[in-house]
């Protein structure tokens, strides 16, 4: 049997995609080898507490994003160093810098370069981050990649397609700039109007963000609702959804959507292909390289092409279906397997 894993310290509250998927990741680990702890905490004074017992240079195991620290990046570093001087800390880090932070990508920069400093070793979800590393923290070592794994194959026995005459576009995931909202609204309404130019009867337009805005990004969706309406699109937000109802959303009608063109890594996008659906995805360097890990999963198109492509999605809604052979490899039992072999090799 491999060796004992590292404590798998699944940090940050219910519903932040990152503390979901180190606790999936997690609970596969241990599947695999039930040596493996793991230790789910809410904040960084639980975190103490439940690191307080540990001996010093114990291995410890943390999915990071500075978001999940405090109120600004400055105390993820600091968290982090002060842990990794104590243990044997490693990190997945997710939300790698880049420059669409805006005015928050220098001090982003910094608190990440302290804390790859600081761990002994770093693994990040894909390529696309490695490189956004060399590019933005060229001082900082190098990051081992392990991809997001998929939870599931795809149901043997899909959920009927419903067809109506909407034009509905889904976007899952939190409502803020940037995700992609104010372009499908755009699209959307560029779509009926040529499919109307065709004839063809298309009923309500709407584009449905599945989740809840961000904090701080309530007015974000009062604007969208404005503009959308405009335009004669409906702009439809379900709020905070738990797992059950979240997955309704996911096989319901529509076209799913995955917009954000400034992705780091991207559970979006797994989320749709894990019910069984094939999305559209704005072109980017994490988008190919996901185009390539999971072929046939994703449709990519160029930003200026999304109402073309959502009225090719409208004419043939079976589409947006993926065919039920489709490989999600890597699942998280493959994820699992990587990141012990990763340990093992330290």
């Amino acid at each position: 049997m491999i060796s004992p894993p590292p404590l798998l310290l699944v940090l940050g509250p219910d519903g932040h995609g990152v503390t979901q998927y180190a606790g999936d990741v997690a609970v596969a680990v241990t599947a695999v080898n039930p040596d493996a702890r793991i230790v789910r905490v809410a904040d960084v004074p639980a975190a103490d507490r439940a690191l307080a017992d540990e001996a010093p240079g114990t291995p410890v195991h943390l999915h990071a994003t500075d978001r999940l620290f405090g109120t600004g990046p400055e105390d993820a570093a600091e968290v982090v160093e002060r842990w990794a001087a104590r243990y044997r800390l490693t990190l997945t880090l997710h939300d790698v810098p880049q420059t669409s932070d805006g005015t928050m990508f220098e001090r982003r920069r910094a608190a990440y370069s302290r804390m790859v400093s600081a761990a002994a070793r770093v693994v990040v979800n894909s390529h696309h981050e490695q490189l956004l590393m060399d590019e933005f923290l060229p001082r900082s070592a190098r990051a081992d990649a392990i991809a997001l794994g998929a939870r599931s194959g795809i149901p043997s026995v899909p959920p009927p397609l419903e067809v109506d005459s909407d034009l509905r576009v889904l976007i899952a995931g939190f409502v803020y700039p940037g995700k992609g909202h104010r372009p499908a609204v755009l699209a959307a309404a560029r779509a009926a109007d040529s499919l109307r130019e065709r004839g063809e009867d298309v009923g309500e337009v709407a584009v449905r963000a599945i989740g809840a805005p961000s904090r701080g990004h309530d007015g974000d969706v009062r604007l969208l609702r404005e503009d959308a309406a405009a335009l004669g699109v409906s702009f439809e937000v379900t709020g905070f959804l738990a797992d059950d109802a979240f997955a309704r959303e996911l096989v319901g009608p529509g076209i799913p959507l995955a917009a954000h063109e400034h992705v780091s890594a991207s559970r979006s996008m797994l989320d749709w292909v894990e019910a069984g659906r094939c999305p559209l995805v704005v072109d980017s360097r994490y988008a190919a390289e996901m185009d390539e890990l999971r072929p046939g999963t994703i449709v990519r198109y160029a930003a200026g092409d999304l109402a073309d492509h959502l009225v090719d999605a409208w004419l043939d809604p079976a589409s947006t279906r993926l065919a039920s052979d489709a490989s999600l490899a890597p699942t998280l039992d493959d994820v699992a397997a990587s990141y012990l072999a990763w340990w093992a090799a330290a």
